[in-house]
């Protein structure tokens, strides 16, 4: 299987304030760890569960923005780094999604996670 390679989609970067510099490269500094980290899990004995539990962080790391969003609003303040970070979540997991077969078997590895967790569909 080929390696992955994410990138920061440009609504991301474009919807910044023009001074946040560190940002975009904190962002670019980040996506390079977590790709190589998946390739680093491609190449490992389980590679689709070693992917997954990257998805379950990314998805955690999601909705923990997705909540600062609202609580910054809360309190008159701007969310857009929040909003940002949140986004730069959701575009690496369709990414990975995307890559080569790695969809089908990422949903069969999420659906053997939930039978072994003891629920079963319908």
């Amino acid at each position: 299987m080929n390696n992955i390679e994410l990138g920061i989609p440009s609504g991301i970067v474009e919807s910044l304030p023009p001074d946040s510099e560190d940002t975009k490269r904190d962002m670019e500094q980040a996506v390079g760890g977590w790709e190589r980290e998946l390739n680093a899990a491609l190449d490992s004995a389980e590679p689709a569960s070693a992917v997954v539990d990257h998805i379950e962080q990314f998805e955690n790391r999601w909705e923990a923005y997705d909540e600062y969003v609202v609580e910054l609003r809360a309190w008159g303040q701007s969310p857009i780094y929040a909003m940002a970070w949140r986004d730069l979540h959701a575009a690496v997991i369709a990414q990975i999604y995307d890559h080569e077969d790695l969809d089908e078997r990422i949903n069969r590895e999420r659906n053997a996670r939930i039978v072994d967790d003891g629920i079963r569909p319908g």
